[in-house]
């Protein structure tokens, strides 16, 4: 194992446990940072497997409330609503994911001028959603209607062009129905949850053959990573967005977007 290697696979993992939770695409900065340093993994598997490290964030932060709901599920009407809502907001896109998930893969994992471009498109709406301050009439994710769960389960299917971004798509979505700043982001921590879990599980499944020892210190360095930087943002993603909406991450999208565009240009 390349000690270059491992720097990268370090550099990658902390990409993606900084842009997880964030509207900003992680896979698509992965994608684009590998692009350039010349990384390549088996199947391009390492994107999306050193997502554990995030989903392993995630499910720490919230471990207590997590905890809470699975002892209330069997007689609490109001936390079976919740989960039932997770669980159908999570459908549309692994149905779309798993139908898709080769074209995804070796067609749009493959063209980092796509993801440069979702990325620009996709900081323009932000900016603008960000600008329109939509009216909120939803502020608790637990009592969401089911219809809004659905709603914004087909607005995470926008994802899985890369470069779009899972976390933007559904908090842009979120806004856009009359969800608010904070109810949003956290609404789509726990949609990431069901939705990381079976793209980590569906994607280590499809590369059973093709993996080997030899890949999995690099994947390790990389979730490791992806874990310590994820818990950081996830502490303190919800209060800065509470107090300053989502403008920055509309800049951050153009500015890595147009950068990579000139970087293509130039080097191909």
């Amino acid at each position: 194992m390349e000690s270059q290697t491992v720097v990268e696979a370090l550099l990658l993992g902390m990409l993606e446990g900084l842009t997880e939770f964030i509207p900003v695409s992680s896979t698509g900065h992965i994608l684009l940072a590998g692009h350039f340093l010349g990384f390549h993994s088996t199947g391009k598997a390492f994107e999306i497997l050193i997502q554990l490290g995030a989903i392993l964030a995630i499910l720490s932060v919230y471990f207590r409330r997590l905890w809470k709901m699975l002892l209330e599920l069997p007689y609490d009407r109001l936390t079976r609503h919740f989960v039932l809502g997770i669980l159908i907001a999570f459908l549309p896109a692994a149905v779309v994911g798993a139908l898709a998930h080769d074209f995804i893969k070796t067609v749009l994992f493959e063209s980092p001028r796509l993801i440069c471009i979702m990325l620009i498109i996709g900081g323009v709406i932000l900016l603008l959603v960000d600008r329109m301050k939509p009216k909120p009439y939803y502020h608790d994710v637990e009592r969401f209607p089911t219809r809004l769960y659905l709603q914004i389960g087909l607005f995470q299917c926008l994802s899985l062009i890369p470069g779009t971004s899972r976390s933007g798509s559904t908090i842009v979505g979120a806004l856009l129905l009359g969800v608010d700043k904070r109810a949003a982001a956290e609404f789509s921590f726990f949609l990431a949850i069901p939705t990381m879990v079976g793209a980590f599980a569906f994607d280590l499944f499809k590369n059973r053959n093709v993996l080997s020892s030899a890949d999995l210190p690099i994947i390790a360095v990389g979730l490791v990573a992806a874990f310590v930087t994820a818990l950081i943002v996830v502490r303190f993603l919800l209060d800065y967005v509470s107090r300053h909406g989502y403008a920055l991450f509309g800049w951050w999208r153009l500015v890595v977007g147009i950068v990579g565009l000139a970087g293509l240009a130039i080097w191909g």
